[in-house]
């Protein structure tokens, strides 16, 4: 699989309508679904038990997407599988009152990787470069004035490519993936959801009526990935239809990252071996009485 034709090149200026929402290029399902992206995920477990074994480097994940586009199964599927004591989880919603008295980044603090872990930010900083511009609502933040102008979102471009090379070089390596699902795809997901009992619950009445801006977010979509993807924070765009696939894309896309890191497992020391033997044979001597 050529995991770069996915890939936003930081210097080359995409349209979103060139990336397909499904890939006629994709393996067969059935060998995707058994071989494939098992293989990828066991792959992924074992790399990630070694950098949290290691404790030196940490990677950010950031999921972005219109609803019902895949990324709570695409967490589900993947990332529950690695070790929990490794991981991390933030899904943001709707700024609060007291994330709004702070810097827009304020609020993904909770969500980022200790040395050792992964850290998932299900929907992410970029909501505040997405929904402000499609309802143009940011006059109604708690805003200086003088902040608020024709260039702020270039602005806020650039203070996210800042604080992503920031955690970057600090042995954060950040790594983002677009879930590019189609109209009609969403629009038979969100049926789904809403006719399902066990399902429906999740379902929220804003879902149905954001479709009505689908254009407008579509355009914006395609600002933020020209103006955010990087060479050390890139973006990834999903062909978000094939669920399965865009979960493969995922898996290999970390590992090719961790294999780029080379976690290794501390090595024990000659004192410590040496005691971990005599404790071995305590035990085992334990047993036998």
């Amino acid at each position: 699989m050529d995991i770069e034709k996915y890939r936003v090149k930081s210097d080359r200026p995409i349209q979103l309508a060139d990336f397909n929402t499904s890939d006629d290029t994709k393996p067969d399902e059935k060998e995707l679904e058994e071989k494939l992206l098992p293989e990828a995920v066991r792959t992924l477990k074992d790399l990630h038990l070694k950098l949290n074994a290691e404790e030196e480097k940490g990677i950010l994940v950031v999921l972005q997407a219109m609803d019902a586009a895949g990324k709570d199964e695409a967490i589900s599927y993947i990332f529950s599988n690695l070790n929990a004591q490794g991981m991390k989880v933030l899904t943001l919603g709707k700024p609060t009152d007291r994330e709004l008295s702070h810097d827009y980044l304020w609020r993904i603090h909770d969500g980022l990787p200790a040395r050792g872990e992964i850290g998932i930010l299900n929907r992410s900083h970029y909501e505040e470069v997405i929904a402000p511009r499609v309802h143009d609502i940011l006059g109604d933040e708690p805003l200086p004035e003088e902040l608020i102008d024709e260039e702020i979102w270039e602005t806020r471009f650039r203070q996210i490519n800042d604080f992503e090379r920031y955690l970057s070089e600090n042995g954060f390596p950040v790594v983002k993936f677009f879930f590019n699902v189609s109209k009609e795809e969403q629009r038979k997901r969100l049926l789904e959801r809403m006719k399902d009992p066990q399902k429906n619950w999740e379902f929220s009445f804003s879902d149905v009526e954001e479709r009505e801006h689908w254009e407008d977010y579509q355009k914006v979509f395609e600002e933020m990935l020209n103006g955010t993807s990087t060479d050390h924070a890139p973006w990834y765009i999903l062909p978000a239809d094939d669920e399965q696939y865009s979960r493969y894309i995922i898996s290999e896309v970390m590992n090719g990252l961790l294999k780029e890191l080379d976690p290794q497992f501390p090595v024990i020391s000659e004192e410590e071996l040496g005691k971990l033997q005599e404790y071995i044979q305590k035990l085992e001597n334990e047993g036998k009485e």
